[in-house]
Formats: structure tokens, sequence, C-alpha cells
């Protein structure tokens, strides 16, 4: 099941928000809450290198490294959109609301890979770092915002006291998404268009979370149900995982259409 050329590698995890308002944020930061509490239990270390607190509740993104053994084999399962169906609690009626957000993830490619970043496709902004006022981290600007611009990538780390070790943080999810970009390139060159691409797109989620009228999570790619839905929230997602790996040996996983209420 892990026999991916990446596989045994890190694994670079990146969330973010989508359609839905507070509620997407608010679903964001669940997310996030979820792949740490799976880290944990696995022994898998995590390195946030990004965080965009939302304006009410929530975030708008994050972006953390999974150090340990096949921490991308695992995670490669969790690519694409995630929906939740819920009772809102930001609506003062308590109307069923459906929010999105965008799981991305990349395998933490190793130094003597070589990909081509010129200096000069690169545009570098340094800003000072959101969260709590008074720490060292928001009197100067140690923030480091990357542009890549013949792609469009953008990446940004935050969490280091140092511009240079927020830059070296930034480079790394940089070289990462380009990899896998080339590599999707490849793929479809060659008439293999790579499997999550699909999936990333908002409205063809590969996985909801209905917490009302009833309680389930269904992977809309292997078709796996469970009704365990706060066991899935804190963390137990290794059902999910493994039926995907599993079911992804016998060909290319598909999104199924899914209900987009």
């Amino acid at each position: 099941m892990l026999s991916g050329e990446n596989d045994r590698k890190n694994a670079l995890v990146s969330i973010n928000s989508g359609a839905g308002g507070t509620d997407a944020q608010d679903w964001a930061e669940m997310l996030l809450r979820m792949f740490m509490r799976w880290c944990e239990r696995h022994g898998f270390a995590t390195e946030m290198l990004d965080l965009q607190p939302a304006e009410q509740a929530g975030i708008k993104s994050a972006s953390f490294l999974v150090s340990g053994d096949w921490a991308y084999g695992y995670l490669r399962s969790e690519n694409g959109v995630h929906r939740l169906v819920r009772i809102s609690p930001f609506d003062a009626n308590a109307r069923r609301q459906t929010a999105f957000a965008a799981v991305f993830v990349y395998p933490d490619i190793e130094e003597d890979i070589v990909v081509d970043i010129r200096d000069e496709d690169l545009e570098v902004q340094t800003f000072r770092s959101g969260g709590a006022g008074g720490q060292h981290v928001n009197k100067t600007e140690s923030a480091v915002r990357i542009i890549h611009k013949p792609s469009g990538i953008v990446v940004a780390c935050q969490t280091e006291r140092s511009q240079h070790k927020n830059r070296s943080s930034a480079m790394k999810m940089l070289r990462a998404k380009l990899y896998e970009k080339q590599e999707q390139e490849k793929a479809a060159k060659m008439g293999d268009v790579h499997a999550t691409k699909k999936a990333i797109e908002w409205g063809s989620q590969i996985r909801s979370y209905v917490l009302a009228p009833y309680r389930l999570v269904t992977d809309h790619r292997t078709e796996l149900k469970v009704g365990n839905v706060d066991a899935v929230l804190d963390g137990d997602i290794d059902p999910f995982i493994h039926e995907y790996l599993i079911q992804g040996q016998k060909g290319p996983l598909e999104t199924k259409a899914a209900d987009s209420t």
C-alpha cells in the first residue's frame, strides 16, 4: 500500500478555508486539530510553519510539517476538499450550514532532488507576524512570504523569531509544491492525470462530515461510512486512510459525485 516513490518521506500539509464564511474558517481549525491528534496518536512530530487566524473564529489557513517514516504515504490520502454539514453555531436562527476546506499534502523532498528555482523568479516579502501582541515575533518583520512568479505559488512562514529560519521553512514548502507540480505535469503528459487533481476543486469533495440532521462521515472515493463522528474529528481517521490505500492498489480512485446540499 505504501509503494510510492515518496511515501516514506515527511509530509507538508496545508489547510485552507473555502466556501462557507465563518463556518468554513471554524471547520479549517477543526481539521487542523483532527490531523494534529492523528499525528500525536501515531508518534509523528509536527512543526507549525504558518498559521493565519480568522477574524471571528477559526483560521484562514495553516501549514505544518509532519516528520516520521511514511508520513506522506499515509497523509496523501487526505489530499482534497473536506465538507462539513452542521447546525451553525454562528447562525442566530440555528440553520443548517455547509462549509468547505481544502487539504493539500506534499512530500518533504530531499535537498539533493533538483528543483529549478531562480532568484529572479522569486518575490520575497517580509512582514510582522500575527498573533498575540507583545511577543518578539510581532515587534520585528520576521515573517516571510515568497511568491514564485512563473507558477503563481505563494508560501509563507511566520512561526520562528528568526527571519532566516522562516525563509528557510518557506523555501522548503516552495520546493515541495514545485516538485509536486512537476510530477503532475509529467503524469499528465503520459496520459495519467494525477488522481487527486479533480478532488481538490471546490464542489468535488473527497469526504463529507455530517453532524445534522444525522451523524455520519462518508468518503466519496471509497464509499466507506463511519457513524462515530466524534471519534473521527478526534483524529481516528485510520479507517479512511487504510481503505484509500487498499483500494488505490486496484487502480486510480476518482471522486464520486456527492450531494452538494
